[in-house]
């Protein structure tokens, strides 16, 4: 299902402030809201989006701050299918004006 990474696409998830984490195996973004309550709902999305996809995110959740990481865990790499990914969570931000 994963198809090959183009530069494009990289720099579009770059661009909206991933970082390549792990050697380049994975990308990462921090995420800051106002409170628990919204950073919560955008993890709800989040979920949801992921189950859709079958495509789960290593994240953490303190208080306002999220952090999200994603990686293909059966390639042991970053695949095409992590920058569609980042650019679907994006895409909840932009929508929600968060």
């Amino acid at each position: 299902m994963t198809k090959d990474l183009t530069i494009q696409d990289e720099v579009k998830v770059i661009a909206k402030g991933w970082q390549l984490v792990d050697h380049g195996k994975a990308i990462e973004k921090a995420f800051t809201f106002h409170d628990f309550l919204e950073a919560f709902a955008f993890m709800t999305q989040v979920a949801l989006l992921a189950e859709k996809h079958n495509h789960h995110p290593e994240w953490s959740n303190c208080y306002h701050l999220v952090t999200i990481k994603l990686t293909t865990h059966d390639t042991g790499a970053l695949t095409q299918l992590d920058l569609q990914m980042a650019m679907q969570i994006n895409r909840i931000l932009e929508k929600n004006h968060i």
